[in-house]
């Protein structure tokens, strides 16, 4: 498929990359769900198509392909915790804050130690 396509940003806007990527993820597979669960395949295809250009979106940053998915498993799962709190109304126990906790310290070090 013809050429490459990264763009190089600096820290903002690669943060901004990375949560419109886990914006898709998190929408298409929300999709995804709601389908499954009476939805109807409109739904279960439209997830499919979301949840895919995520890999289109995050791809598009110019990282190495370990650190860029180290960091995007962080982003990942804030924007996935907070859209099941503010979203969907789970209650979020405090494990999983501390479990958030505790990826976004690999994120971190994964991101931090590369340099």
């Amino acid at each position: 498929m013809g050429g490459q396509r990264v763009i190089k940003l600096g820290s903002s806007g690669q943060l901004a990359v990375l949560i419109a990527a886990a914006a898709l993820e998190v929408g298409g597979d929300a999709l995804i769900r709601k389908g499954m669960r009476g939805g109807g395949l409109a739904l279960i295809v439209l997830g499919f198509v979301v949840l895919g250009s995520y890999g289109v979106v995050v791809n598009v940053l110019e990282l190495d392909f370990s650190r860029l998915l180290g960091v995007y498993v962080g982003v990942f799962a804030v924007v996935s915790v907070l859209a099941g709190r503010f979203l969907f109304g789970d209650r979020v126990p405090l494990a999983t804050w501390v479990g958030l906790g505790v990826v976004l310290a690999g994120s971190a070090i994964i991101h931090l130690g590369a340099r």
